[in-house]
């Protein structure tokens, strides 16, 4: 499981807010190097708690919005180019 944060860190304040999150996991499906994936992006209220597994299995349960990536070559690709999948799975409407 990949768990993407996403965090402001003020230079007025001091103070490290986190913006969002979002978890990204391989669903044991797909074949030889090529993997699935299911992307759970939190809501803003679940993104600012800690991550504890009961945190995260809250947003894995009821996510804002759900995202996939499929067929996806792990071995050859960074994992960056993962991230952007899922995020692009899970809101379709950007471009």
């Amino acid at each position: 499981m990949i768990v993407v944060e996403v965090k402001l860190h003020s230079a007025v304040t001091n103070t490290v807010t986190t913006l969002g999150r979002a978890i990204i996991a391989n669903d044991g499906t797909g074949g030889g190097a090529r993997r699935n994936y299911d992307a759970m992006i939190a809501k803003k209220v679940d993104a600012q708690k800690e991550p504890t597994t009961a945190n995260l299995g809250k947003i894995w349960a009821k996510p804002l919005r759900r995202g996939r990536v499929e067929d996806y070559p792990a071995p050859s690709y960074n994992m960056w180019r993962l991230v952007i999948r899922a995020l692009k799975s899970a809101f379709p409407e950007e471009k």
